[in-house]
């Protein structure tokens, strides 16, 4: 059965966005090489986001859409259209999770944000965890992981250091 993994970067105290979405502290850091993206990447072939972090990517990216290697679903209320590269859906992701999960295929990421990975958690559908931890403090912002009914436990299977950044991965108990 394929796996529901979260990579996602952090601040130390637990933020993955300034208040207005920025990730120019993420930028600030010196890291080494990918710090480990490409050896994850390599097992995924189905993303999974919220419409403020896919509008995000899409404007970093300039419109240009770095994920359409992969099947992807963005999480929005808002009628959007489909495009040859997102399906966009308020599908309840119990379903959508156990759907995917059963499914053939490589393992799925959860890219973001907050509320939508809390959600998959209190669904408890989340495999894994590679946190990657950045050496600031933002003392506000949008937390990794917000308030929620979402208790569990989780295992160390492995820490790497990409100079400045370290990246924990966890495996539910």
């Amino acid at each position: 059965m394929r796996k529901i993994k979260l990579f996602i970067a952090t601040t130390l105290d637990g933020y993955i966005a300034t208040l207005d979405d920025s990730l120019d502290w993420l930028m600030s850091v010196e890291g080494e090489g990918d710090n480990g993206y490409g050896e994850f990447m390599a097992d995924i072939d189905t993303v999974i986001m919220g419409r403020t972090t896919y509008d995000w990517v899409m404007n970093e990216m300039n419109g240009d859409y770095p994920y359409s290697e992969q099947t992807s679903y963005v999480y929005t209320h808002q009628q959007r259209e489909n495009t040859a590269h997102v399906t966009y859906t308020a599908e309840p992701v119990a379903i959508l999770g156990e759907r995917l999960k059963a499914a053939p295929g490589k393992d799925i990421w959860i890219v973001g944000g907050g509320q939508l990975i809390c959600d998959f958690l209190a669904a408890g559908l989340v495999d894994e965890m590679i946190l990657t931890l950045t050496p600031v403090l933002l003392g506000k912002g949008i937390r990794l992981f917000p308030e929620g009914d979402y208790a569990s436990e989780w295992q160390l299977v492995k820490t790497e250091t990409f100079n400045q950044f370290v990246n924990v991965h966890y495996v539910k108990k």
